[in-house]
């Protein structure tokens, strides 16, 4: 029989194919102007926040602050829901019902989610510049691989020491040979996202959220199947286990054990 291999499960290169591979791409992708307004509105909010505590105005601002923090990490968790797999509800830890301004406003600052989506937004930084390192890497990978189609020309890989860093390809060796470094930075790069799409999903299962009640109710299920299997010393019916003569009754019944009885 011969059986049909799924191209994404190949390795190495299966992750060319993998959808998963171009979902954890456009992640990190939008990680990077997010990222980008993420540290820009926290850091102003939190220098002018503290700078004019001193005054109403300052706990204003450190206020919209955290409820800004709150819709983005929502946001954020909308999207690993959407391109990282994960399959995460918000956390239920704000309670609904409070009597008075004070008590709606100390609500919020005391929920553990607006701090777990505060610490996400801060790591999310990280991830953007990984995310544009990636960026830069791909593009230059993509670059290389088309080379026998624009040679000659001249790479650009960035600058060292205020002078660019660049590679003449003039014939259609030096072509080739670009080809064969592009498409290993190129499935490094991938290989490289798939890792950080890693990360970036234990993060948001970490601080963004919590599993659906499906996904709880699969757990318990495949737990409690787990559970109520036999043991492996339970043989069923008809097990090939070795049993001595001796120690199996005669029959009363057998005529053959009634003959040797008699003899």
């Amino acid at each position: 029989m011969v059986s049909l291999r799924s191209p994404s499960a190949l390795p190495v290169v299966g992750v060319l194919v993998d959808g998963r591979t171009y979902r954890h791409l456009l992640y990190l992708l939008l990680a990077i102007p997010l990222g980008f307004v993420y540290w820009t509105l926290s850091s102003f909010g939190i220098t002018f926040g503290l700078v004019l505590s001193v005054v109403l105005v300052g706990l204003v601002i450190l206020l919209a602050t955290l409820i800004g923090a709150r819709i983005a990490a929502g946001f954020e968790r909308w999207l690993a829901n959407r391109l990282l797999g994960t399959d995460l509800d918000r956390y239920d830890d704000v309670p609904d019902d409070t009597d008075g301004a004070v008590a709606g406003v100390r609500k919020y600052v005391d929920a553990a989610s607006t701090w777990r989506g505060v610490g996400f937004l801060s790591l999310k930084f990280f991830v953007t510049v990984l995310a544009f390192l990636l960026l830069v890497a791909l593009v230059n990978g993509l670059s290389l691989v088309l080379a026998p189609l624009r040679y000659p020309y001249v790479a650009t890989f960035g600058e060292s020491n205020g002078e660019p860093v660049t590679w003449a390809i003039d014939t259609l060796p030096e072509a080739l040979l670009a080809t064969a470094i592009g498409v290993v930075s190129v499935l490094v790069a991938l290989h490289v996202t798939n890792l950080v799409a890693y990360v970036c999903r234990q993060m948001a299962t970490a601080l963004l959220g919590e599993p659906t009640a499906d996904e709880e109710a699969s757990s318990e299920t495949s737990a409690s199947v787990e559970e109520s299997a036999p043991d492996d010393e339970t043989l069923p019916p008809g097990s090939d286990e070795f049993v001595p003569a001796d120690a199996v009754e005669p029959d009363p019944n057998d005529d053959s054990v009634r003959d040797e009885r008699g003899a």
